[in-house]
């Protein structure tokens, strides 16, 4: 359990994507495509927030302008498992800033199940939401860049270090961040004709308060006893590294998964 002696200290903004336009999926309510949105801002990006929970992504988008100005925030409701909803959600980051610098993945869904008795339902949907949907954002958001023309862009995908391990009752959920993995390494070689990088981050437990209340003090104590901190990383945390990799610091990287976590393998 996180604890005050392993609580981390939160890292103020140093404008790392100052005048950047930013697209998020998947950024309302407490996890990672939160923490993402607020970290962009405080390093003094504007957002595109995206979101299926259309009630959940309008309090992120009144919330978030409130503290940082409406005019860098805007959000627009986007299922990644559509095609039109994600064409309009590209769209409209053409049409608010004449364009986009940075684009996060994060859309994913998980679940648990036994192949043994894994319905062909429940396989389909967690690979759909999980790695189709990163497909269908990583070719828009690259269709573009290259219309664009500017020689730069950069994607980051979230992918998680289960695409590495294996985990009983994970086969889809794992399956589909291996897949992940798999289309930012081959993605980033086509999209570097065009100056474009894409990488990923793969965390290993990430919690927030709402994710904490509704697993057992158990299976939380057993998760974060492998992590080497003894707790779960908070969702900023993961989120500081997708800034690394959607700022200049990370220029050279492209093709590569970073894990955020003691455990890879």
């Amino acid at each position: 359990m996180n604890t005050p002696l392993n609580a981390p200290e939160y890292v103020a903004g140093h404008g790392l994507l100052a005048g950047r336009t930013a697209v998020i999926t998947a950024a309302a309510g407490a996890g990672i495509g939160g923490a993402t949105a607020r970290r962009f801002l405080e390093e003094g990006a504007r957002v595109l927030i995206g979101d299926a929970h259309a009630r959940r992504l309008k309090e992120s988008e009144e919330a978030l302008a409130a503290e940082f100005g409406a005019d860098r925030v805007a959000s627009l409701p986007c299922d990644v498992t559509d095609e039109e909803q994600v064409r309009a959600l590209f769209s409209l980051a053409e049409r608010l800033h004449g364009g986009l610098d940075v684009v996060v993945n994060n859309a994913g869904l998980g679940g648990t199940a036994n192949l043994v008795d894994m319905t062909d339902e429940q396989w389909s949907r967690v690979l759909d939401v999980t790695l189709n949907g990163t497909f269908r954002c990583t070719r828009a958001a690259m269709r573009s860049f290259r219309a664009a023309g500017t020689g730069r862009g950069v994607i980051v995908n979230n992918a998680s270090v289960i695409g590495w391990r294996a985990q009983t009752g994970q086969a889809h959920y794992a399956a589909a961040k291996a897949g992940v993995m798999a289309l930012t390494r081959c993605a980033a070689l086509e999209a570097a004709e065009f100056g474009v990088r894409i990488n990923a981050v793969a965390p290993s437990l990430a919690m927030h308060p709402h994710l904490v209340k509704v697993t057992s003090e158990e299976l939380l104590a057993e998760l974060t006893a492998r992590e080497a901190f003894g707790r779960y990383a908070e969702p900023w945390e993961v989120a500081n590294v997708i800034v690394f990799l959607a700022s200049g610091y990370s220029s050279y990287m492209t093709g590569e998964t970073v894990s955020v976590s003691s455990q890879h393998a």
